[in-house]
């Protein structure tokens, strides 16, 4: 009991130090970046033609960055031309700011488009180019505050696709994953870009992968995938505790992996699967438990509830595994290939080649559709995850910004 109170404890200082709100949605795949949302009271179900729309922002730029909100503000990155923008908007859709932060992934035929989320901490926003460029703008006003290019400064390489991955905020620090020599991780200051640490004795590009925050046995640890394996370093320090050889195809590793008491599980495309793992109490190294086939989950992210995960395959189907034996409950054909995420019962599930935004319940004995609906405006790939924030649903498509209400009348 003492663990769970502990544990709840540590949670909380992470979101306070984050200066957000339950219903705040601060980053990619929400709060604590699980693509979970704590709301309630939402809509159970939807009329034929989807929610009412409360408003829309066109102009955005292009790509698949989601929204982040927080604080009553609403960021986006866009790609315009050659440049990649962030915007800002007030909940009403009023526009606050546009800033260009430099150069973004314009390359045709390799799919055009800003990667990266915004991540919020406190009165600064943070994101990261697709050429590794780390930048952050103060929020309220749009003001650069630094701006880092990680591959000149680490000696790191780009990837096929571009970097996609989101900053991640720990304390006084932004990591990312530069794949610098002697730097495949590395933590700058929030406020200055000063590096604090680099992973030394790694060198490996990274993944596509945005790293997760994790307290396993005393320490404050970050999990990632990177192009050629799983690892797990201290965040305080930069230290490398433990790495796992894990080859994919296109050195694509994409989803973020998922820690809960004292197990990590990961899952890839191309008919990989997922793994799950044990991870020693001294955070020495892992133990393999158990893999799966059937949730090759490309990109779209997976949700763990009830000691059950969810999340859709390569060549679509949504799966339900049982989070101890990796046990197939369901695989729902139905449903296509896109992201999921959850709020109050419900898995909200995005597909990506035609915009079908579906309303499931989640229940490991069956899912149950209530309600979908298909999102027209915009072009493009259906690539960015939906947010939640307060009775609102976020969703992008192209340089379309679309707001859902989802709250009952």
């Amino acid at each position: 009991m003492s663990k769970i109170f502990w544990m709840l404890g540590w949670c909380l200082i992470v979101g306070m130090a984050a200066g957000a709100r339950a219903a705040d949605w601060p980053q990619f795949r929400g709060l604590s970046r699980d693509g979970k949302s704590t709301e309630t009271k939402l809509l159970k179900s939807w009329p034929a033609e989807g929610p009412k729309l409360i408003w829309s922002a066109e102009g955005i730029g292009e790509g698949f960055s989601s929204a982040a909100i927080a604080q009553g503000m609403i960021y986006t990155t866009g790609l315009v031309g050659e440049e990649g923008w962030v915007s800002c908007f007030d909940l009403t859709g009023k526009l606050i700011w546009k800033k260009v932060y430099g150069k973004e992934w314009s390359a045709a035929g390799n799919h055009p488009g800003v990667r990266t989320t915004v991540t919020v901490d406190n009165d600064k926003i943070y994101l990261i180019s697709a050429y590794g460029k780390v930048v952050c703008f103060n929020g309220k006003t749009g003001e650069l505050v630094w701006s880092v290019d990680t591959l000149e400064r680490f000696n790191g390489r780009n990837i096929r696709w571009g970097i996609a991955e989101s900053p991640l905020i720990w304390q006084d620090k932004v990591i990312c994953t530069p794949g610098g020599k002697d730097a495949g991780l590395a933590a700058l200051d929030k406020l200055t870009g000063k590096t604090i640490w680099v992973t030394k004795g790694l060198d490996e590009a990274s993944a596509y992968c945005s790293p997760m925050l994790a307290n396993h046995g005393g320490k404050n640890v970050i999990f990632t995938l990177l192009g050629k394996s799983i690892i797990s370093v201290n965040a305080d320090t930069g230290e490398l505790l433990w790495r796992v050889s894990h080859e994919t195809s296109y050195d694509i590793s994409a989803v973020s992996p998922v820690y809960h008491e004292g197990r990590l599980y990961v899952t890839n495309g191309y008919g990989k699967g997922g793994m799950m793992f044990e991870v020693a109490p001294d955070n020495s190294g892992v133990k393999e438990l158990w893999v799966d086939k059937t949730l090759d989950c490309h990109h779209g992210g997976v949700v763990l509830l009830d000691g059950f995960i969810y999340g859709i395959a390569m060549k679509g189907g949504l799966v339900c595994l049982d989070w101890s034996d990796g046990q197939v409950k369901y695989c729902d054909k139905a449903v296509k290939k896109g992201s999921t995420i959850y709020a109050d019962g419900m898995l909200y599930c995005y597909e990506e080649k035609d915009g079908t935004l579906r309303l499931i319940k989640a229940d490991p004995k069956a899912d149950e559709l209530v309600g979908s609906f298909i999102i027209t405006p915009g072009s493009g790939m259906y690539w960015a995850h939906p947010s939640i924030s307060d009775g609102r649903l976020y969703v992008r498509h192209g340089d379309v910004l679309m707001v859902f209400d989802i709250k009952p009348n």
